[in-house]
């Protein structure tokens, strides 16, 4: 197995991933454009584990500057292993890129988002040293509107 940058051709095998994970992509163009837009970002880092036949797993992370300290944090945007690669280490070298790619871009700490509805996920990460934060911080969402030019 290796893991590598992903790259806008990996568009597929993300897509056929992002739907494991039970969100469904159906624009091979739209998800290539948006992995190009993080190949482009200095901030922004995809990886693919794979290996000659197959796509086992993606990661994206994103460098976030502190506003109230010095320094930065990294948050991994997006995690998902293949059903057929869970167990196999894929997920712990597809977090050891995000973290070195965070930790060469100054960040001294790393965040991740996890469903409730996924208590598997909340041990892996936790086998990591990711302490949970339950009832201690709240997450918030607004949907912004559509800016039409």
């Amino acid at each position: 197995m290796r893991v590598r940058l992903a790259r806008s051709a990996d568009a597929e095998a993300v897509n056929e991933l992002l739907g494991q994970l039970g969100y469904p992509q159906d624009d091979r163009a739209a998800t290539a454009d948006r992995l190009q837009a993080w190949f482009d970002d200095p901030a922004s880092a995809a990886y693919i584990a794979e290996t000659d036949d197959e796509s086992l797993g993606v990661i994206a992370v994103h460098v976030c500057p502190f506003f109230e300290r010095k320094g930065a944090w990294g948050r991994i945007t997006a995690l998902v292993v293949s059903d057929r690669a869970r167990g196999y280490g894929v997920g712990s070298r597809l977090v050891e890129a995000a973290e070195s790619f965070a930790a060469g871009h100054g960040c001294v700490r790393m965040e991740v988002t996890s469903n409730d509805r996924r208590p598997d996920a909340h041990r892996f990460y936790e086998r990591r040293g990711y302490t949970g934060q339950a009832g201690i911080s709240s997450r918030f969402l607004h949907d912004l509107p559509s800016c039409r030019g």
